[in-house]
């Protein structure tokens, strides 16, 4: 009789990989960059725990969207007084804080909850092709044709 085997976090090994993001539409790079810090990528995913990679993208601000998102698509937010819906275009964020273009759609990929918020910490995106975690050796994945191709050193 096989018994599944779940794997506890002690046993969890967290890697690094580093993604360029210049010329890539901002939807594969999510769902990409959830399944890794999601861990769903290793043999043994087990859904409860915290088994993902830690993701380092860069040049968040030459990521491209499709159609005509850059100009019709918003982003709302409100302050919790009565009238005070804000929102502001995919152009304007782009252009002002191409991070949270990213982390939108990342975190909009996650499960909600405690769990998702911790996998959310994982991320790290800068706008430039320089980062400080240089110590970690992060593992640069390449994209091919819409897929990515895991682990180039």
């Amino acid at each position: 009789m096989n018994t599944t085997r779940f794997v506890r976090k002690e046993d969890v090994k967290h890697n690094w990989y580093l993604i360029d993001a210049t010329d890539q539409p901002v939807g594969r790079i999510a769902s990409m960059v959830a399944h890794l810090i999601r861990g769903k990528h290793h043999p043994d995913y087990t859904p409860h725990i915290d088994m993902g990679d830690h993701v380092i993208i860069l040049n968040a601000k030459k990521v491209i969207l499709t159609g005509k998102k850059l100009n019709q698509k918003m982003y709302y937010h409100h302050s919790g007084y009565p009238g005070g819906m804000k929102q502001i275009s995919a152009k304007k964020l782009l252009d002002n804080v191409p991070e949270k273009l990213l982390t939108n759609a990342i975190k909009g990929m996650l499960p909600k909850g405690r769990l998702g918020r911790q996998l959310n910490t994982k991320v790290r995106i800068y706008p430039g092709s320089e980062h400080p975690h240089e110590a970690q050796n992060p593992i640069q994945i390449k994209f091919d044709e819409n897929k990515y191709v895991d682990a180039v050193k």
